[in-house]
């Protein structure tokens, strides 16, 4: 071997190691970096001796991460829907928690029990009306939060479809520029990395698969087959509305669907091209589970004002007056039972912030005068109308017989129950990714790995430098003869 070819070998050597280097040194400072691939050089023999960096090897396991993509989609879908089913329960409440609408509810009659041992006290016909404002109170607490939840819902959804349509039109883009430096033989792992994120977070609001194409671009579809990017991406539209009341549905042609390019599409369910994920968990919330959960609250609201509306209790409603609850001030019928629990009012003749005439408690709502202060007995019927067992006409738990308390207590458990089965598939789902996480970070960037690794190469790069060293002693040492 010449001088000259043992120099050019030392030098491509050297070159070799620098380029190893810089990899090595990206690999540990990304180390705790989402989406970035582990990085190794790959190197091929001169055809006149020597080495050379034929390119730079992006690792990443495809299957394991497709796993976790999909498992990912279905950890938001089951945490949000886990998280609208613990706010509910909380704000339902239970017996023994001060200010639940069972408690509330228990209150109610036990005020009922006190006035009637003292009809002609004002202060306790007083406690009666005030816990019965409480009751109402709490009901349309409920019933706002519940709406609330859907509002938030339907903003959720609207954020979901910005964030997919601009993640969709970024994976375009990146093909693109992943196929240019491709075609330059520029490097392109960050580019990949950067695909890698984006596709991640699309991930999380619909379930994705990613199929690849020419020059390292991919499409994106979902497993129901709708597509979402081949080449270029399809555009998702939703049109929000600004406020959601008990009787508007999707069935109903109030609220909006979602469209990709102008189709209108179904977002949940077996049939759905884009069930699963956090959109999709959304939908549900705004169109099942909140509208579930108003219906069971209004079920509750429309048996606590039939036991007071009731003639059998106060036969001062005879002409089809209110009783001590009403529809917004008005009798209720039960042709609009929906959204009732937001509308439950105290009626106003009793109401503590009105006319206040305490009086009808004793003697009856549609009472023309006042009767005998020491009579009870609307008090005690009105205490048995509580504690009465009857059957509830409507929602969830229609057909059931129970006191008021019984019922409640039945939708407290209900909704427990559904919490329970939420929080474990949420925990079931979230074991599940944490698992296909290590999985991926097996292939990952190992910081004693990398460590080894960039010893070797300075031992490699020492050596080169040794040989030209060397060499260039031999060159003096030739020239001085």
């Amino acid at each position: 071997m010449s001088l000259s070819s043992a120099l050019s070998n030392a030098l491509s050597g050297l070159t070799a190691n620098s380029r190893a280097v810089r990899v090595v040194a990206s690999n540990l400072a990304n180390l705790q970096t989402d989406g970035y691939g582990r990085r190794d050089v790959t190197l091929a023999s001169n055809r006149n001796g020597g080495v050379q960096v034929t390119g730079v090897v992006r690792h990443v396991d495809q299957a394991v991460l497709a796993d976790l993509r999909s498992v990912g989609s279905d950890l938001a879908y089951s945490e949000t829907r886990a998280q609208f089913m613990e706010n509910f329960q909380i704000q339902l409440g239970t017996p023994d928690q001060a200010g639940s609408l069972p408690d509330r509810i228990a209150a109610l009659e036990a005020s009922l029990v006190n006035a009637a041992s003292r009809p002609d006290a004002e202060d306790r016909l007083h406690a009666v009306a005030l816990r019965a404002n409480d009751v109402t109170a709490g009901l349309t607490r409920l019933s706002d939060s519940i709406q609330s939840a859907r509002m938030s819902a339907e903003e959720g959804i609207a954020q979901g479809v910005r964030t997919i349509n601009s993640a969709l039109n970024q994976v375009s883009e990146l093909n693109s520029q992943i196929l240019d430096a491709r075609l330059r033989g520029i490097e392109s792992s960050t580019l990949l990395d950067q695909r890698q994120r984006v596709i991640d977070t699309i991930s999380e609001y619909i379930p994705v698969r990613e199929v690849p194409r020419d020059n390292g671009a991919v499409a994106l579809m979902t497993p129901g087959g709708a597509m979402l990017v081949d080449g270029a991406a399809v555009s998702f539209a939703f049109r929000k509305s600004n406020v959601i009341a008990p009787h508007m549905t999707l069935e109903s042609g109030l609220l909006s669907e979602i469209s990709i390019n102008g189709r209108d599409v179904i977002t949940t369910g077996a049939r759905s091209s884009i069930s699963g994920g956090r959109l999709s968990a959304l939908f549900e919330i705004r169109d099942s589970l909140a509208v579930d959960a108003q219906t069971q609250v209004d079920a509750i609201a429309r048996d606590l004002i039939s036991r007071f509306q009731d003639i059998g209790v106060d036969p001062s409603l005879a002409g089809g007056a209110a009783g001590l609850f009403t529809d917004g001030g008005a009798v209720f019928d039960i042709a609009d039972e929906v959204g009732i629990a937001g509308r439950i009012e105290l009626n106003a003749l009793v109401d503590p912030g009105q006319s206040a005439e305490f009086w009808r408690l004793r003697d009856g709502m549609a009472a023309a005068t006042s009767g005998p202060e020491g009579d009870a007995t609307l008090l005690r019927a009105m205490s048995d109308a509580l504690s009465e067992r009857g059957t509830i006409a409507s929602g969830g738990l229609a057909g059931t017989s129970g006191s008021m308390a019984e019922h409640l207590g039945a939708l407290v458990s209900r909704t427990a129950q559904n919490q329970l089965a939420e929080d474990r598939s949420s925990s079931f789902t979230a074991m599940r990714h944490s698992e296909l996480q290590e999985r991926l970070a097996l292939d990952g960037v190992d910081s004693d790995a990398e460590t080894q690794r960039l010893l070797l190469i300075e031992q490699a790069y020492s050596a080169n430098a040794r040989m030209i060293q060397t060499l260039d002693e031999m060159m003096q040492t030739l020239l001085r003869i």
